[in-house]
């Protein structure tokens, strides 16, 4: 799926969003260097991680302004270690490639191998940010419209405190 075939799939399901075009994002300083700062939504920091033996995956979506503690976060969803997974195993599960990590890439997970995990404050915002496949294209996306996303894909998320390094 392309960002406009999946920015039609949205449509056709009734999914309201506001679409930007900029330059490709790599980090969350870039996103705070090049989005406008009148966007009234979460940034998004999504992370693709695995266990220690490979065998699980999970998408962990939390905000641009959290340095994420891996090890806290591996203690509160009871697994001995987690890890960022390859570019190899994120285009296998997700349909992208690194800096374009995104809950969006969930529409490509139809074998329901990769768990998603939310933090509580981006579950919390009235509106968030994510990429629609791509990190040169940003969809503004309210929660409303993420619940019905969620549920389209079959993904049921768990809202956890994701918690931070320092």
């Amino acid at each position: 799926m392309t960002s406009g075939s999946l920015r039609r799939w949205l449509v056709e399901h009734g999914i309201a969003y506001e679409h930007l075009m900029h330059e490709a994002l790599w980090t969350c300083e870039d996103v705070a260097r090049v989005m406008p700062p009148d966007v009234d939504a979460v940034h998004t920091k999504n992370l693709f991680v695995r266990d220690k033996k490979g065998r699980r995956h999970w998408l962990l979506v939390t905000s641009c302004e959290k340095a994420v503690d891996l090890k806290a976060v591996a203690d509160a969803i009871g697994v001995d270690n987690l890890s960022f997974a390859s570019p190899d195993r994120l285009q296998r599960h997700l349909g992208v490639i690194p800096g374009a990590v995104t809950v969006m890439g969930l529409v490509h997970e139809s074998a329901r191998e990769v768990a998603l995990l939310v933090d509580r404050d981006v579950w919390a915002a009235a509106r968030l940010c994510c990429h629609p496949l791509v990190n040169d294209e940003t969809l503004v996306i309210g929660h409303d419209g993420l619940v019905r996303f969620l549920e389209l894909t079959g993904h049921a998320p768990q809202i956890l405190t994701v918690p931070t390094r320092g």
